[in-house]
Protein backbone atom coordinates (compact mmCIF):
# COMPACT_ATOMS: atom_id res chain seq x y z
CA UNK A 1 0.00 0.00 0.00
CA UNK A 2 1.29 3.49 -0.85
CA UNK A 3 -0.98 6.58 0.46
CA UNK A 4 0.67 10.07 -1.09
CA UNK A 5 -0.31 12.96 0.36
CA UNK A 6 -0.18 16.08 -2.00
CA UNK A 7 2.04 19.50 -0.72
CA UNK A 8 -0.57 21.57 1.78
CA UNK A 9 0.60 25.15 2.44
CA UNK A 10 0.51 28.08 4.10
CA UNK A 11 -3.00 30.24 3.96
CA UNK A 12 -4.55 32.80 5.39
CA UNK A 13 -7.21 32.63 7.94
CA UNK A 14 -10.44 32.51 5.57
CA UNK A 15 -8.33 30.85 2.39
CA UNK A 16 -8.83 27.60 0.55
CA UNK A 17 -6.97 24.79 -0.09
CA UNK A 18 -7.35 21.41 -2.09
CA UNK A 19 -5.74 18.42 -0.88
CA UNK A 20 -5.33 15.35 -2.77
CA UNK A 21 -4.05 11.34 -1.79
CA UNK A 22 -2.84 9.21 -4.75
CA UNK A 23 -3.69 5.22 -3.30
CA UNK A 24 -2.04 2.64 -4.95
CA UNK A 25 -4.37 0.11 -3.59
CA UNK A 26 -5.87 -2.13 -6.71
CA UNK A 27 -9.18 -2.21 -5.21
CA UNK A 28 -9.32 1.50 -4.09
CA UNK A 29 -12.72 1.18 -5.63
CA UNK A 30 -14.28 -1.15 -3.10
CA UNK A 31 -12.98 0.83 -0.16
CA UNK A 32 -14.21 4.06 1.87
CA UNK A 33 -11.82 6.69 2.54
CA UNK A 34 -10.77 8.90 5.10
CA UNK A 35 -8.92 11.97 5.76
CA UNK A 36 -7.14 12.54 9.02
CA UNK A 37 -4.72 14.99 11.00
CA UNK A 38 -2.32 15.25 13.38
CA UNK A 39 -1.22 18.42 15.45
CA UNK A 40 2.41 18.33 17.31
CA UNK A 41 1.92 15.73 20.32
CA UNK A 42 -1.72 15.12 19.72
CA UNK A 43 -3.49 12.17 18.67
CA UNK A 44 -4.68 11.70 15.40
CA UNK A 45 -8.27 12.78 14.44
CA UNK A 46 -10.33 11.55 11.82
CA UNK A 47 -11.86 14.55 9.41
CA UNK A 48 -14.11 13.16 7.19
CA UNK A 49 -14.98 9.93 5.33
CA UNK A 50 -16.38 9.09 1.58
CA UNK A 51 -18.07 5.63 0.69
CA UNK A 52 -16.52 3.76 -1.79
CA UNK A 53 -18.85 5.29 -4.43
CA UNK A 54 -18.88 8.34 -3.13
CA UNK A 55 -22.65 8.39 -2.21
CA UNK A 56 -21.93 8.79 1.34
CA UNK A 57 -19.73 11.70 2.94
CA UNK A 58 -19.32 12.10 6.67
CA UNK A 59 -17.40 14.65 8.31
CA UNK A 60 -16.12 16.11 11.53
CA UNK A 61 -18.17 18.87 13.76
CA UNK A 62 -15.62 21.18 13.77
CA UNK A 63 -15.03 21.11 9.38
CA UNK A 64 -18.60 20.61 8.74
CA UNK A 65 -19.97 23.10 5.83
CA UNK A 66 -16.08 23.85 5.67
CA UNK A 67 -14.37 20.57 4.66
CA UNK A 68 -15.62 18.34 1.28
CA UNK A 69 -14.67 15.28 0.53
CA UNK A 70 -14.76 13.51 -2.76
CA UNK A 71 -12.88 10.60 -4.80
CA UNK A 72 -11.96 9.47 -8.38
CA UNK A 73 -11.92 6.05 -8.62
CA UNK A 74 -10.10 5.99 -11.96
CA UNK A 75 -7.04 8.19 -10.39
CA UNK A 76 -7.10 5.91 -7.29
CA UNK A 77 -7.35 9.55 -5.64
CA UNK A 78 -9.05 10.85 -2.87
CA UNK A 79 -9.18 14.89 -2.07
CA UNK A 80 -10.00 17.34 0.09
CA UNK A 81 -11.41 20.70 -0.79
CA UNK A 82 -11.14 23.38 2.61
CA UNK A 83 -12.62 26.32 2.54
CA UNK A 84 -12.75 29.17 5.47
CA UNK A 85 -9.81 27.77 7.02
CA UNK A 86 -9.04 28.88 10.54
CA UNK A 87 -5.87 28.87 12.38
CA UNK A 88 -7.19 25.53 14.19
CA UNK A 89 -7.05 23.46 11.25
CA UNK A 90 -3.13 24.28 11.68
CA UNK A 91 -1.94 20.05 11.34
CA UNK A 92 -0.78 17.10 9.24
CA UNK A 93 -2.95 15.86 7.28
CA UNK A 94 -3.13 12.33 6.20
CA UNK A 95 -5.64 9.97 4.29
CA UNK A 96 -6.33 6.42 4.77
CA UNK A 97 -8.67 3.54 3.79
CA UNK A 98 -11.18 3.70 6.30
CA UNK A 99 -14.34 1.22 7.86
CA UNK A 100 -16.57 0.81 10.02
CA UNK A 101 -18.87 4.24 10.61
CA UNK A 102 -18.40 6.88 9.07
CA UNK A 103 -14.61 5.14 7.63
CA UNK A 104 -13.51 6.29 10.75
CA UNK A 105 -11.14 3.51 11.59
CA UNK A 106 -8.28 3.72 9.56
CA UNK A 107 -7.89 0.39 7.46
CA UNK A 108 -4.05 0.09 7.40
CA UNK A 109 -1.09 0.97 9.69
CA UNK A 110 0.46 2.22 7.15
CA UNK A 111 0.54 6.17 6.66
CA UNK A 112 2.24 7.85 4.23
CA UNK A 113 4.35 11.01 4.61
CA UNK A 114 1.15 13.22 5.21
CA UNK A 115 1.17 16.79 4.77
CA UNK A 116 1.11 20.04 6.62
CA UNK A 117 -1.30 22.61 6.20
CA UNK A 118 -0.59 25.82 8.04
CA UNK A 119 -3.28 28.51 8.46
CA UNK A 120 -2.00 31.74 9.87
CA UNK A 121 -1.72 35.51 9.03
Amino acid sequence: VQLVESVGGLVQPGGSLRLSCAASVFTFSTYGMSWYRQGPGKERQWVAGISSGSMNTYYADSVKGRFTISRDNVKKTVYLQMNSLEPEDTDVYYCNAGYGSAYRTPRYDYWGQGTQVTVSS
